[in-house]
């Protein structure tokens, strides 16, 4: 089976969890697009915030990785905004992070990337929460990501995360 390359947009305090906790959850833990990836796809979750609903604007590119063995899985969840503790159950697929990539932004890739050449309203596309990508996409989003030998780019500092089951 051909591998596949996916986007996912998610606020970054979401990302930084899934990250830590070695998943990615999309579309407010949709099953559908989950299982739509396969075995050693690419992806790359964007962040437009820092934090929902209200956080600062981000508009960078947060995580890089390949999906792993698997199929999609659902979870308990604390309190949520949809109700009490342990109402929310969203589905999750496990994801092989790079943790040496580091945060990147969009704007400098606008003119590069095919999703985004040429489309002034590239933002609409995301409001899916998940849309495939190029492989051209994918590798140029995941070589940004990674910074040369020797080379330093400054970096915002990870704000801590808990991680709670």
């Amino acid at each position: 089976m051909a591998i596949r390359y996916w986007l996912g947009v998610v606020q970054r305090d979401h990302v930084l969890r899934g990250v830590a906790g070695g998943f990615a959850q999309v579309n407010h833990g949709a099953r559908g697009p989950l299982e739509w990836m396969g075995p050693a796809d690419g992806f790359v979750y964007y962040s437009p915030k820092t934090t929902y609903p209200d956080g600062d604007p981000l508009k960078e590119f947060t995580a890089v990785g390949r999906v792993a063995d698997g199929d999609a899985f659902q979870v308990t969840q604390g309190e949520s905004m949809r109700g009490p503790a342990g109402d929310f159950r969203p589905w999750r697929r496990r994801i092989e992070w790079d943790h040496d990539a580091i945060p990147t932004p969009i704007r400098p890739l606008l003119p590069s990337l095919d999703f985004t050449r040429d489309n002034r309203d590239w933002g609409y596309q995301l409001r899916r929460g998940v849309i495939e990508i190029t492989r051209h996409d994918f590798e140029l989003i995941r070589r940004q990501m990674r910074p040369s030998p020797g080379e330093t780019r400054p970096s915002r500092p990870a704000p801590r995360i808990t991680m709670s089951r």
